[in-house]
């Protein structure tokens, strides 16, 4: 299973950037998938998640200006997000919680990350 992300890319304070993350592979089901972040010198923290039903949960730091959405025939998640600002500058990257096909056997996949640089 692969999680391939895109989206990324320099922007300035106030601006919007969708990201999206793509699922490959040998997939049965997609439960739940997710947005993390990491910036220079802090841990990865979550910025969104949703479960298949379309559930979704946030932190508090991004209410109101992202929304995470999914498309489960493309085993898509995407993350538009609005009102950037220079705080919101790092590594984002896609997580999922996968059930592949033939052993489904669960596994949680990451993606490589994408950058996301907010000037001031």
């Amino acid at each position: 299973v692969q999680l391939q992300a895109s989206g990324g890319g320099l922007v300035q304070a106030g601006g919007s950037l969708r990201l999206v993350c793509a699922a490959s592979g040998s997939i049965f089901r997609i439960n739940d998938m997710g947005w993390y972040r990491q910036a220079p010198g802090k841990q990865r923290e979550l910025v969104a998640a949703i479960t298949s039903g379309g559930s979704t949960n946030y932190a508090d730091f991004v209410k109101g200006r992202f929304t995470i959405s999914r498309d489960n025939v493309k085993n898509t998640v995407y993350l538009q997000m609005n009102s950037l600002k220079p705080e919101d500058t790092a590594v984002y990257y896609c997580n999922a919680d996968v059930q592949t096909a033939g052993d489904y056997a669960y596994g949680n996949y990451w993606g490589k990350g994408t950058q996301v640089t907010v000037a001031s």
